[in-house]
């Protein structure tokens, strides 16, 4: 009986040593996702977006916040044209994926279209897009320094020949 009880605690010894030594998941995509922390902050500016024929110029801004304690990036826009129209209006959630060994960016827009799309580090800066069936490539660039956020978007029907339709220049503001 006590061999079975020394062999029962040396198992459980065994298990809590085992358990200990795993490392936290959360921790890794804490560390990923620092790669991000440079977006986080309130931003304002201008810019344009075209859609058709219509090209329309707009001021607004990112309210981007660090949430689940580092875990995401919650990303909020939202632009007017001069009338005070809004014309683009986008809320997003930023994580890390284990499995891409990158990001997933779900975003929201207005108009109810909604996705998760991969978002990837690359440099000195940030590229997404998503496909449009029978129709497409949308691809956005964004450039952030300390001070500065410039982003822009394209579209391509063939994935190689590519018209910018989306441009924004966006800097931090004080909160």
């Amino acid at each position: 009986m006590k061999t079975v009880a020394a062999c029962a605690l040396l198992i459980v010894c065994f298990a809590i040593s085992t358990l200990a030594q795993t490392p936290d998941p959360t921790q890794a995509k804490k560390t990923e996702m620092k790669k991000l922390e440079k977006m986080a902050g309130l931003w304002k500016g201008s810019g344009w977006i075209q859609q058709g024929p219509k090209r329309e110029n707009f001021t607004g801004g990112e309210l981007v916040q660090v949430k689940l304690d580092g875990l995401a990036l919650l990303v909020e826009g939202k632009f007017t044209n001069s009338e005070g129209r809004v014309i683009h209006q986008t809320l997003a959630v930023l994580n890390c994926n284990e499995q891409n060994s990158g990001y997933d960016f779900s975003t929201f827009l207005a108009n109810g279209i909604a996705g998760v799309h991969p978002f990837k580090v690359v440099g000195d800066h940030f590229e997404w897009g998503f496909e449009i069936p029978n129709a497409g490539i949308v691809r956005y660039t964004i450039k952030i320094d300390d001070t500065t956020w410039s982003e822009r978007g394209e579209f391509s029907r063939d994935g190689k020949t590519w018209m910018q339709n989306f441009e924004m220049k966006l800097t931090r503001a004080l909160q």
